[in-house]
């Protein structure tokens, strides 16, 4: 079992930024890839951004490309989420998640999950 406990988020303006982290627990995090998702009232869990096991490689939405920044360290068991220049769009409940499988973007393949924390960008 991972767990997973996500944490930095909050009420910004559009054009702000928030870091958002999730920390693990339990099994070996350097084993995982880990992953980035959100979810906005009434709509589906969207892929956000995910990094391989060691954190040399990354992918994003298309949506969050060259506004967000995923990035890990294996000896804190953090996975982090940079967002700057937030847009209302951006508002939902980010989710962590970690799995086998690296820079997956469907949830499916994602194992464990954390509980989620609220972002909300103002207008």
């Amino acid at each position: 079992q991972v767990q997973l406990v996500e944490s930095g988020g909050g009420l910004v303006q559009a054009g702000g930024s928030l870091r958002l982290s999730c920390a693990a627990s339990g099994r070996t995090f350097s084993n995982y890839a880990m992953g980035w998702f959100r979810q906005a009232p009434g709509k589906e869990r969207d892929f956000v951004a995910a990094i391989t096991r060691s954190g040399g490689s990354t992918y994003y939405a298309d949506s969050v490309k060259g506004r967000f920044t995923i990035s890990r360290d294996n000896a804190k068991n953090t996975v982090y989420l940079q967002m700057n220049s937030l847009k209302p769009e951006d508002t939902a409940v980010y989710y962590c998640a970690a799995g086998r499988v690296g820079l997956g973007s469907v949830p499916g393949v994602y194992d464990y999950w954390g509980q989620g924390t609220q972002v909300t960008v103002s207008s």
